[in-house]
């Protein structure tokens, strides 16, 4: 029997992901925004710290609407690389990204100091050929810093392929060099259970068919106290450590591409 491919071809996104923008243009709205994504809030704490240390030059691989070059350094170089087709996923030009139709970057060997890749390796069927690239352009002693989804539904329908565990992503990381691999959980077991009350309520709210709603609505005001107290929970247990790591929100990772090996100076032999 045939496998129903195009029966999942043909799903259409029931809530569309909002692009994330430059916290610049309007900080209140991102704030707000942090404190109910917990998917961006956990990216921002992992990502802030690290970019606004970072020296050098950066390629942000998938770059979407340059959100993270608002935490940069003035001295920093940033230069964003997506797909020509990146309308597709809700994004909007930038004069800062470079726009190519996949396969090998168009930049040189060993040209960025840094590389970002913020969920966006879920959205490429050929991973390594991604990660691969991503090594080529770093200088030796290049830093790349990097995060996935776990548990996330299903998004940016048909280019949503993959879900890494971190077992994977460490083999893949270390298949093409990469070194020094840090790989942290992104959220717990609580914020994991309110994102998927938000998802729950917004279809409670918003049903496939209208004539359910009636219905639908006060099963949505029903579940608004556990939203609330979920939504406290996980914001909590965030902030102390608390929780299960083993089904996180994602994983954020760092790695390093090895240094090139100093020359040994020879040593003098002594003549009597």
């Amino acid at each position: 029997m045939q496998p129903k491919i195009n029966a999942y071809l043909r799903d259409k996104e029931e809530m569309k992901p909002v692009p994330v923008s430059s916290p610049l243009g309007n900080p209140l709205a991102f704030a707000l925004r942090c404190l109910l994504d917990l998917q961006l809030k956990t990216i921002v704490d992992f990502l802030k710290p690290r970019l606004s240390a970072l020296e050098g030059n950066v390629l942000d691989v998938g770059a979407g609407n340059a959100p993270w070059k608002s935490y940069l350094p003035a001295g920093v170089q940033y230069v964003g690389l997506d797909v020509d087709k990146a309308d597709e996923f809700n994004m909007r030009p930038d004069t800062d990204i470079v726009y190519y139709p996949g396969g090998k970057f168009p930049f040189d060997d060993g040209i960025f100091a840094n590389a970002l890749c913020v969920e966006v390796l879920e959205h490429v069927p050929d991973t390594e050929t991604l990660l691969a690239e991503i090594y080529r352009c770093l200088k030796p002693g290049g830093q790349l810093l990097m995060t996935v989804p776990w548990s996330a539904r299903r998004h940016h329908i048909p280019h949503d392929y993959f879900r890494f565990t971190p077992e994977a992503l460490a083999m893949l990381l270390h298949k093409q060099g990469l070194e020094n691999i840090q790989i942290s959980e992104r959220g717990n077991d609580y914020a994991v259970i309110f994102n998927k009350i938000l998802c729950l309520g917004k279809n409670l709210v918003v049903p496939k068919c209208k004539i359910w709603l009636p219905l639908t609505l006060p099963m949505a005001l029903l579940i608004l106290p556990s939203a609330g107290l979920f939504l406290v929970a996980a914001h909590v247990s965030m902030r102390f450590g608390l929780g299960s790591h083993i089904d996180p929100l994602g994983y954020a990772i760092a790695a390093i591409k090895p240094p090139l090996a100093t020359p040994q100076t020879p040593i003098a032999k002594e003549h009597p």
